[in-house]
């Protein structure tokens, strides 16, 4: 009563709503209470918010995974791009590589082509070499031949052994990188480094082959020289020359020498020196420029003197060699005993022919130690000294003859010891 009271004091009342359903002759109602009415609209509100939000997650965890993974595809792209690059670099380093190594290979092969050629020279020069070791030197002002322009196995055809590392050890092997790093520690690449190697290797072997032929062009001109220096020897001295040294008809068309035929132009000219070299020595070394009784000084020389038996003038067809009993009687040049014996008033004599009419005695002998027929060569001890036949003491009688006549052996001998240091 109070409570209706108060509700009808303070307004009017409310009544619960209540929910009809009519089917057919059935009717059915229900009362929906204010509690029950509120808990169905929080629910339904409870249901809307959590769809709402449901929805809200869906539409932003699709946008979340599609960014994501536009991220990831773009990163991956990146990646790619990355690998790309990175592949197109290697490839590059790889070619350079290639191109760097088959350069350095034919840069080796020319220089071991270069030096194979040296060693060919080297080879060739050998025997000239022998040769030029039994010349002398030029006259003075001249330097000496074998200081000049000797050839020395450490200076010419000698060229740089080469080696070169790779991964399989082998020392010959072409140059192999075993870094894809193509820059030293420097800042400069490998390549640049073997290109300065390879410049370094071929001015060294230019400069051996310079000097090759500068040698060669020297020994050619000493080999000149001393050929002229022994011919104007004999010719000063009246003494036979081959008539051919020196003469020569010149002329024709101008060719200009190419390089790589310079060493061969150069070596037959050493070679032709040689030669003229040879053939003035041989003819020198038949003359009797020797002398028999070295150490010994002259008695008497060649002319017309007073004759020491009979004190009238008289040729003395020889000159005489003051020597003790005993002493030896060399051979001047080589040649061949013609006489070896008792021979008038040249008491015991030797005879020696030495070729192109030119013949030797050695008289007064004590003793004679060859026989006829028997070769000698130049210093070969023939006989002792002594005093047999016409004779007034120990002493050599030396006779150089040209064509049968008797010419002054000093003259001979003076022109042997000049062109003794040739000799």
């Amino acid at each position: 009563m109070k409570a209706t009271a108060q509700a009808a004091v303070f307004g009017r009342r409310k009544e619960p709503h209540t929910v009809i359903i009519a089917r057919g002759n059935e009717i059915r109602h229900f009362t929906v209470r204010p509690w029950v009415a509120v808990a169905a609209g929080s629910a339904c509100a409870a249901v809307a918010v959590g769809y709402l939000l449901a929805t809200s997650y869906l539409v932003f965890r699709d946008d979340l995974i599609g960014a994501t993974t536009a991220r990831q595809a773009r990163m991956q792209h990146a990646y790619e791009d990355r690998i790309s690059a990175l592949r197109a670099q290697v490839d590059r380093i790889t070619s350079r590589q290639l191109l760097d190594q088959q350069l350095m290979e034919t840069k080796v092969s020319e220089l071991l082509a270069r030096q194979s050629q040296l060693s060919e020279r080297n080879g060739r020069l050998g025997p000239l070499i022998s040769r030029v070791s039994g010349a002398t030197e030029p006259t003075s002002p001249a330097k000496p031949l074998d200081e000049r322009a000797e050839l020395k196995d450490t200076t010419i055809g000698t060229a740089p052994k080469l080696a070169f590392a790779s991964a399989g050890g082998d020392a010959m092997r072409p140059f192999t990188f075993l870094s894809t790093d193509t820059t030293a520690p420097d800042g400069e690449s490998h390549a640049d480094r073997a290109d300065r190697l390879f410049v370094a290797i071929n001015s060294s072997l230019r400069d051996i082959e310079t000097e090759q032929v500068q040698r060669i062009g020297a020994l050619t001109d000493g080999a000149y020289q001393t050929a002229d220096a022994i011919a104007d020897a004999l010719e000063g001295a009246g003494l036979p020359v081959a008539n051919e040294y020196g003469k020569s008809d010149v002329g024709g068309p101008l060719i200009v020498l190419d390089k790589s035929t310079v060493f061969e132009s150069k070596v037959k000219e050493l070679d032709e020196a040689l030669n003229a070299l040879d053939r003035i020595k041989q003819q020198a070394l038949k003359l009797p420029l020797a002398n028999p009784a070295a150490g010994h000084s002259i008695s008497s020389g060649f002319g017309v003197r007073k004759d020491p038996l009979i004190g009238a003038p008289a040729l003395h067809s020889g000159m005489d060699f003051r020597a003790p009993p005993g002493a030896p009687a060399r051979a001047t040049a080589s040649g061949t005993v013609t006489k070896a014996g008792w021979n008038g008033g040249y008491g015991r004599m030797v005879e020696i022919d030495h070729g192109d009419g030119f013949t030797t005695r050695y008289a007064h002998l004590s003793k004679v130690l060859v026989a006829p027929d028997q070769k000698v060569a130049t210093g070969d001890e023939i006989g002792e000294v002594g005093s047999s036949g016409r004779s007034t003491g120990p002493h050599l009688h030396y006779e150089i003859r040209r064509e049968g006549d008797a010419v002054d052996p000093l003259r001979f001998i003076k022109v042997g010891k000049k062109l003794g240091q040739y000799l």
